[in-house]
């Protein structure tokens, strides 16, 4: 005796394709499955899963559309269909069944969109003196190596930077930057190897410090630099005024010190007067006193 059983053949696989360009995605669909539905649903990184559309199993003419995605019934299949591919649809597609309260991924497909090849081989940025003072200037570049053999995007670089403090959670965009702020030379020993300089001065405050980077964006990609770190030395109030405060003390412990060899003088004075009065009283014949003027 034998016994055949049926499973359901799970698929992953990955598909590359170039903007503009049709994508169609098939999931095997049987009409004799009972009380089934099956589901397209895309996964985009950091995003709650979003279902393209639904169907039952047995033959239905269920169509749904969402933009440019649309998902239908097909003679044994169940299909996805995005029209006219943008970067934005790279993600993960999977076509899952759901058949009494049981959930079975059917099949799973990486769509990567890409863009025209920029031919940017690579985005690097050159390290600061660190530290600076507080109104210095400070040039900060960002070199870009392309290869014009690889390129097939003929649009310029437009260049953002960014710094990213220590109490920010997201970087802030300082400085946005066209195609004309720059100077490009050619490699002598390889012709199509370019390089790009993009720079931009500022005198720094103490509020600037921080690590910058750029961003070059160009044919729908973006690319970072490796970042340069700013530091501004600062000289703290804190230093300044703890010095005020010992010079004050210090003038105020003088004057005390001056007051009281001051007043140590004058009682000085006054007990020679009362001893000089004193002798007068003890050598007059009649006990009279006899005064008279010190110093006079």
């Amino acid at each position: 005796m034998s016994m055949k059983g049926c499973s359901d053949h799970q698929i992953f696989d990955t598909k590359n394709v170039d903007v503009g360009q049709n994508v169609t995605l098939n999931c095997s669909r049987d009409h004799r499955w009972h009380s089934t539905n099956l589901f397209w649903i895309r996964l985009v990184s950091q995003s709650f899963p979003e279902v393209l559309g639904s169907t039952i199993s047995h033959n239905s003419p269920t169509i749904k559309k969402t933009h440019h995605i649309t998902t239908k019934q097909e003679p044994g299949t169940f299909v996805l269909h995005i029209n006219r591919a943008q970067l934005s649809d790279t993600a993960v597609y999977y076509c899952i069944k759901v058949r009494e309260c049981k959930m079975t991924f059917l099949k799973g497909t990486f769509l990567r969109v890409k863009g025209p090849d920029p031919g940017i081989t690579g985005v690097t940025q050159d390290f600061l003196s660190n530290p600076v003072h507080p109104g210095a200037p400070v040039t900060l570049q960002c070199s870009v190596l392309s290869n014009s053999e690889n390129r097939t995007c003929t649009e310029d670089h437009s260049v953002y930077w960014y710094r990213a403090k220590p109490d920010e959670s997201h970087p802030s965009l300082i400085y946005s930057q066209g195609n004309n702020s720059n100077y490009c030379e050619w490699s002598p020993e390889a012709p199509s190897k370019q390089k790009c300089v993009y720079s931009f001065s500022r005198n720094v405050t103490c509020s600037d410090t921080g690590t910058y980077y750029c961003a070059v964006a160009t044919c729908g990609e973006i690319l970072f630099g490796n970042g340069a770190k700013l530091d501004i030395e600062v000289v703290h109030h804190w230093d300044v005024q703890k010095t005020n405060t010992v010079l004050t003390l210090l003038c105020v412990a003088l004057s005390i010190t001056a007051a009281s060899l001051q007043t140590n003088t004058e009682t000085t004075r006054e007990e020679q007067q009362i001893q000089q009065y004193r002798r007068g009283l003890s050598t007059h014949p009649c006990g009279a006193p006899v005064f008279s003027v010190i110093g006079g």
